[in-house]
């Protein structure tokens, strides 16, 4: 039997698959809480935990470093770099951001685009009453696409992407919550009722509040305690 026939090479699509499940779900436990704050990262334990070889684990690490989640010291290891402060200050620069995203979006909001918002608000209506998490999760993330879209701002919205790693994995840990969901999405509908009203200072304000608040209760729920050192009201 010839060797060249034998086994047919891996696809790179299935390999690079595997490290984004990895890097995923590495990413969704620290995000969660389940690996403390300075704790140090064993990659054969977590490629035992995780039923892969160390390869993708070593590849999900580097990643979580460049997104600021583990930071790596030579001759040590790697360590967890997740902390209750981090965590409210990486929302509070998307509350910064996206608030004023919402603002500008208020002014240029159509008729059209009103609609199409209407049409999503009606299925997350629906999804917070009857929906799985994963619908749940990507209609909220459409939401706020839809306005950041809408607003044209490129710039802002590219400042954004570093972070929405952890956009996605809070939204995960709290819409598993009924009463996280029953009022994240009334915040929704009165962010959407300023934007139809081209309300831009109230749309911005209620932007903002529902980023920190949901924040504070993700902290509240991973780290048991507030941030330390980071008041900010809603």
């Amino acid at each position: 039997m010839s060797n060249a026939l034998a086994i047919e090479p891996v696809s790179p699509h299935l390999l690079r698959s595997l490290r984004e499940h990895v890097h995923e779900r590495l990413r969704r436990a620290i995000v969660a809480g389940r690996f403390r704050n300075g704790e140090r990262l064993n990659e054969r334990s977590l490629a035992d935990m995780l039923g892969v070889s160390t390869t993708p684990v070593k590849d999900a690490i580097r990643m979580l470093e460049s997104e600021g989640l583990v930071r790596t010291e030579a001759r040590r290891g790697v360590f967890v770099e997740f902390s209750a402060r981090q965590a409210l200050e990486m929302a509070l620069g998307r509350a910064a951001l996206e608030s004023v995203m919402t603002h500008i979006a208020a002014n240029r909001i159509d008729a059209g685009e009103i609609a199409a918002m209407a049409r999503l608000i009606d299925e997350m209506a629906h999804a917070t009453e009857h929906g799985d998490l994963e619908d749940l999760v990507n209609l909220n993330e459409a939401y706020h696409g839809m306005i950041h879209r809408i607003s044209g701002c490129g710039y802002l919205e590219r400042r954004l992407d570093g972070q929405r790693m952890y956009d996605h994995a809070q939204r995960i840990a709290l819409l598993g919550e009924p009463s996280e969901r029953a009022r994240g999405f009334e915040e929704h509908r009165g962010i959407f009722e300023a934007l139809r009203a081209h309300e831009p200072a109230r749309a911005e304000q209620r932007m903002r509040s529902h980023i920190v608040r949901s924040a504070k209760s993700h902290v509240r729920q991973v780290f048991g305690a507030d941030a330390e050192g980071l008041d900010y009201d809603e």
